[in-house]
């Protein structure tokens, strides 16, 4: 689908510099710019808190207006202005989103998953534990949480390596986190 003339002076009017072009393009491509980073989000099996959707929805933009609209300026016209900025978006969420999870241990993801309280996230998170609750999981299992929460792999990757239906790994990823909060939770003295 070819740029539409709405686009097109939208597109000419922001580099142009014009009065109003920023905000009439955000009001725009707001909804698909969440839109892409719920989307994204629901594909990597997290759940984003509201201020989180709004901050990687703020870094899109941010992308799309840094070094004086680069972005823009670099759009060629040879498909609509919202696949280009679907495509766009989807990068910067996922990059930021990966940015994320590799700052934050496994211990961490698996509490907060978990919604427990404060003492299992802080035992989760220590690294031996960590890995006496992955030695815990069986075969692909254990590959599959290892390579998502410790290598940053994408569901792709983890098919192609593992060998199973990328479709696969998401409820495989679900029971595997469920089975480590479990045990997690059991392994909780009672007082």
């Amino acid at each position: 689908m070819a740029l539409s003339d709405i686009d097109r002076n939208l597109l000419d009017r922001c580099l142009g510099g014009k009065p109003r072009a920023w905000e009439d393009f955000v009001d725009r491509f707001m909804g698909l710019v969440v839109h892409v980073v719920n989307h994204t989000a629901q594909c990597r099996s997290l759940q984003l808190p509201r201020s989180d959707r709004e901050d990687l929805a703020a870094d899109v933009f941010l992308t799309i207006i840094d070094n004086d609209m680069a972005v823009l300026r670099h759009f060629r016209g040879q498909s609509s202005l919202a696949t280009y900025l679907t495509v766009i978006a989807r990068r910067v969420v996922v990059r930021k989103l990966v940015e994320r999870r590799s700052a934050v241990p496994l211990g961490d993801m698996v509490a907060h998953a978990a919604s427990e309280d404060a003492h299992l996230e802080q035992r989760i998170s220590d690294h031996e534990e960590v890995g006496r609750l992955l030695s815990q999981l069986q075969g692909s299992e254990e590959t599959v949480v290892r390579m998502y929460h410790l290598e940053g792999k994408s569901y792709q990757e983890i098919s192609r390596t593992v060998g199973m239906p990328e479709n696969s790994v998401g409820p495989m990823l679900s029971r595997a986190r469920a089975k480590l909060r479990q045990r997690a939770g059991a392994d909780q003295p009672t007082g």
